[in-house]
């Protein structure tokens, strides 16, 4: 049998079609989501970070998730 490597399906059309979540265009993708994980592996060589899910975001916004995941104790880099 032939691996033909990972294949993901597309998410439904009213997801967001990077991480397949329900989320307004201006916030951060779901870093936590396998099918944004994957879809990123695939795309970049490397699973992704808040980083790189905040990354279409204007810079408001994402100073404002940046706070709020260091008090949350988490890495934006990790």
């Amino acid at each position: 049998m032939k691996d033909e490597g990972l294949k993901l399906l597309p998410p439904k059309s009213n997801l967001c079609q990077e991480c397949a979540t329900k989320h307004n265009l201006n916030e951060p993708h779901n870093k936590d989501s396998l099918y944004y994980q994957m879809h990123f592996k695939i795309k970049y060589g490397r699973f992704p970070n808040w980083e790189d899910a905040m990354a279409h975001c204007d810079e408001r916004t994402k100073q404002l998730w940046r706070k709020e995941l260091v008090k949350l104790e988490v890495t934006p880099l990790g």
